[in-house]
């Protein structure tokens, strides 16, 4: 049966273990999230060590048309160069494979026209379902009729609807940023805000001004500042924010790669963050702990964000009812933020 006389089949290693091939098919081809209930026992554990002892490989080809399914998830983020997106796909990948899924990404840029562009692209390859992260709050895109009927949950960003999505608890984060500043004195701040369509900048900023609101210390809206997630955004978000007349003692960015575009306008003010005025960002990316002011941020759960995605649009390819999770982030100090800061900067 095996190596020498051709294919390892799921009816030889039947033969070999006196079971019905519907056993040994149900062991080793089970749909994901049914698999690991069908391949309990002392049974299950012999059909996989013969398995393996043989060199079966199961036939996609076959398993696809058998299921009518596809094992093929795909994903659609804005830019997957961007290190947040990146480390959440590496997080989809890993628990995808772990469940005998195959995913693919195709970048958005945020544009809603490319959008419907790479929707049509990725159902095209039918796929079983859709990660979606780059969800707007109206959840415009989501209302795609070619979206009908196909299961998918959001990650990272959530809307206005009841979509399910699994997020960081983003206006826990921006609270927790506000609590640290205010614990070091700062009652003066700004705000770098990020887009204003995109959950995670209105959330943790939402998190942040309430946090100073309980304090009796509300932040006016010249000290808030919508800006691009990115560096150039964050560069003179911070720019506008530090020349104010009433310049703020400390600036909470949104995300890490705003903080340092506003390392980078402080550089050009000759001010030093940690020093001058005090830094927070958000995700605590790895970049966060190497720089030459290593920055304050607040952690958030990046790969876990895409495991918990993927068991979610599990729940939804099996027609059960998905959750929307919202994980717990911390806040990571460093140089940044600097020391309690003396009356006469208050």
């Amino acid at each position: 049966m095996a190596g020498v006389d051709g294919p390892v089949t799921l009816q030889g290693i039947a033969e070999q273990l006196g079971l019905h091939v519907s056993t040994v098919s149900r062991v080793l081809n089970g749909r994901a999230g049914v698999q690991d209930r069908a391949a309990s026992g002392e049974t299950a554990r012999r059909i996989r060590e013969l398995a393996r002892e043989l060199g079966y490989q199961p036939n996609p080809h076959a398993t696809s048309l058998r299921t009518r399914r596809s094992n093929l998830v795909g994903v659609l983020f804005p830019r997957l160069s961007e290190i947040v997106v990146a480390t959440i796909y590496e997080g989809v990948e890993q628990e995808a494979a772990e469940h005998g899924l195959s995913v693919f990404v195709t970048n958005t840029r945020d544009d809603p026209d490319v959008r419907r562009e790479r929707i049509a692209m990725v159902l095209g390859r039918r796929v079983d379902g859709l990660i979606i992260g780059d969800a707007h709050l109206d959840g415009a895109a989501l209302t795609d009729p070619a979206l009908h009927g196909v299961p998918f949950v959001l990650v990272n960003r959530r809307t206005d609807g009841d979509h399910p999505a699994v997020t960081c608890d983003d206006v826990l984060g921006g609270r927790l940023a506000a609590e640290h500043l205010l614990g070091l004195g700062h009652r003066r701040v700004g705000v770098i805000a990020g887009e204003p369509f995109a959950s995670t900048g209105t959330d943790r900023v939402a998190g942040f001004l309430e946090r100073y609101r309980k304090a009796g210390l509300p932040v006016p809206g010249h000290r808030v500042r919508h800006c691009r997630f990115d560096t150039v955004g964050g560069r003179q978000a911070a720019m506008d924010l530090l020349s104010l007349p009433d310049r703020p003692t400390a600036l909470f960015a949104v995300n890490d790669l705003a903080a340092i575009g506003a390392m980078g306008a402080a550089r050009d003010l000759d001010l030093r963050p940690g020093s001058d005025f005090a830094l927070v960002g958000f995700n605590d990316t790895p970049l966060a702990a190497e720089l030459p002011i290593p920055l304050t941020s607040v952690h958030s759960p990046m790969a876990e964000l895409g495991r918990a995605a993927v068991r979610q649009l599990l729940h939804r390819i099996a027609g059960e009812p998905a959750t929307s999770q919202r994980l717990r982030p911390g806040l990571v100090t460093r140089a940044s933020s600097g020391a309690p800061i003396g009356p006469a900067l208050i």
